[in-house]
């Protein structure tokens, strides 16, 4: 059974699984589309062709899915983003829709954690089981490979890949990509060593 807060927003055409729980003053844009079981916190905002997989959870003020930060943007290109199933999107977060640079979606895979204040720019790519821990800010098009973690008040410079299993520390800059499996830290960020943990 659906619970929708008479004062959130739903626009006519959105499509909302079973049993979604929309608190009050969150907006869901007409293009969305929202898994069975899906949370939507108090003044979230869904924007634009925004697919939320089933059990996901949107927290307070966090927005997904508004335009590109991209000045080569137009308003009339196809645009959004695509997040898997189980996925945690915590308070303020930020995920902007893609670009015809890319295939103008930005994904992120099954089981993410993207805690407060995390930012993910256009086109970005993100794999399965991914943490993004406090203000982490991804610039366009990076690529996170399975199981990564980065850790907070990391930015990463635009169309960085960092290879699955890895392990950004905490406070670093990372402006060139990382092979899977390895511990990257420092500004600008390099390979420490291999990220054992979890191995």
């Amino acid at each position: 059974m659906k619970k929708i807060h008479p004062s959130a927003v739903i626009e006519d055409g959105a499509i909302l699984g079973d049993d979604v729980v929309i608190e009050a003053y969150a907006y869901v844009s007409k293009e969305a589309k929202i898994g069975n079981g899906v949370v939507i916190k108090q003044g979230a905002r869904i924007l634009s062709d925004t697919t939320i997989g089933d059990h996901s959870r949107v927290f307070s003020y966090a927005i997904v899915g508004d335009i590109p930060q991209d000045i080569s943007y137009k308003d009339e290109q196809k645009s959004g983003v695509i997040i898997g199933q189980n996925s945690t999107i915590r308070e303020f977060a930020t995920i902007n829709s893609g670009t015809a640079k890319g295939d103008g979606f930005t994904r992120i895979g099954d089981n993410a954690f993207i805690m407060a204040y995390c930012h993910i720019a256009h086109d970005c790519l993100l794999g399965d089981n991914i943490i993004l821990a406090n203000n982490a800010t991804l610039a366009g098009h990076v690529e996170l490979g399975d199981f990564t973690v980065v850790g907070g008040l990391t930015p990463i410079h635009q169309f960085v890949k960092v290879g699955e299993g890895c392990m950004i520390a905490g406070a670093s800059a990372l402006s060139q990509d990382i092979v899977p499996f390895c511990l990257a830290e420092g500004n600008r960020a390099s390979i420490r060593s291999l990220n054992l943990v979890g191995i």
